[in-house]
């Protein structure tokens, strides 16, 4: 219910309206491209726990903590919601897969979460579940 309860503040949501465009990207990525950063990004990430990048201190003891399962999890189906809604009718269950292991060095996350989300998404690609 409280997923990404923060893209109806007014920094995400006006920034969403602004550069929202055919629903196969994210106007993050719109706005990135006029910006070179994203505001809506910038506060998204700040105060959702199931995206990496909550969790990144470079200057912690540990810059890449494990983040708690739950969130873990959230991010997992985070991710195949977000392919499935950019990909329509051309989603496969190996879709995810093979765009995590396109893009999964340019997460900043503990070695074995990323091994946890590799494992889950060889899961969907196998079984579709």
């Amino acid at each position: 219910m409280v997923h990404d309860l923060s893209k109806f503040s007014p920094t995400e949501f006006w920034q969403g309206v602004k550069y929202y465009q055919d629903g196969k990207r994210s106007p993050i990525q719109y706005a990135k491209e006029d910006y070179g950063y994203s505001v809506a990004w910038l506060h998204h990430k700040g105060r959702n726990k199931h995206h990496p990048e909550y969790w990144y201190d470079p200057n912690a003891p540990k810059s890449l903590p494990i983040m708690p399962f739950c969130y873990a999890c959230e991010m997992i189906c985070d991710q195949l919601a977000a392919g499935k809604v950019y990909q329509g009718k051309n989603w496969t269950k190996e879709y995810q897969l093979t765009y995590w292991q396109r893009c999964k060095d340019q997460f900043m996350l503990n070695p074995k979460l990323k091994q946890f989300v590799t494992e889950i998404l060889e899961q969907v690609a196998r079984t579709g579940n």
